[in-house]
């Protein structure tokens, strides 16, 4: 169950105030569709550590959008200023890099907030068309 963060506040201020355990807050919240596991769960976090927030660092460390990356893959996937057409594709950053594309993908969309976009193969056309 996810609780927002103000659904966390309540239960840590209903348990610090007025000592409600879980089954007392299932029953003065029916409303709220907590369960009796999730609400055990909040309530054991905040009698071991005194909070209710998630620990610093407890999520997956972001290995690949470090800053040498991003930079590099943004010095790469642009044009120069007086060479057009000198952008790489995500492939070639990929070679370049040795960063998997994927995350190559996701640098470029998220942390430079650009979009990628494959090379299309068109009809050259002539003045008679």
């Amino acid at each position: 169950m996810v609780f927002t963060t103000e659904d966390k506040e309540l239960i840590k201020n209903w348990y610090l105030l007025k000592g409600y355990g879980a089954h007392r807050l299932l029953a003065e919240f029916p409303t709220k569709n907590w369960t009796l596991g999730g609400i055990d769960y909040v309530l054991k976090k905040l009698y071991r550590t005194g909070t209710t927030d998630r620990k610093t660092g407890s999520g997956r460390p972001n290995n690949t959008s470090t800053e040498e990356n991003v930079s590099a893959v943004e010095e790469l996937i642009l044009s120069q200023e007086n060479k057009p057409q000198t952008h790489s594709t995500t492939c070639q950053l990929t070679r370049l890099t040795g960063i998997y594309q994927c995350s190559v993908v996701r640098i470029i969309h998220q942390d430079l907030s650009l979009k990628c976009l494959k090379k299309r193969w068109a009809q050259e056309l002539t003045d008679a068309n």
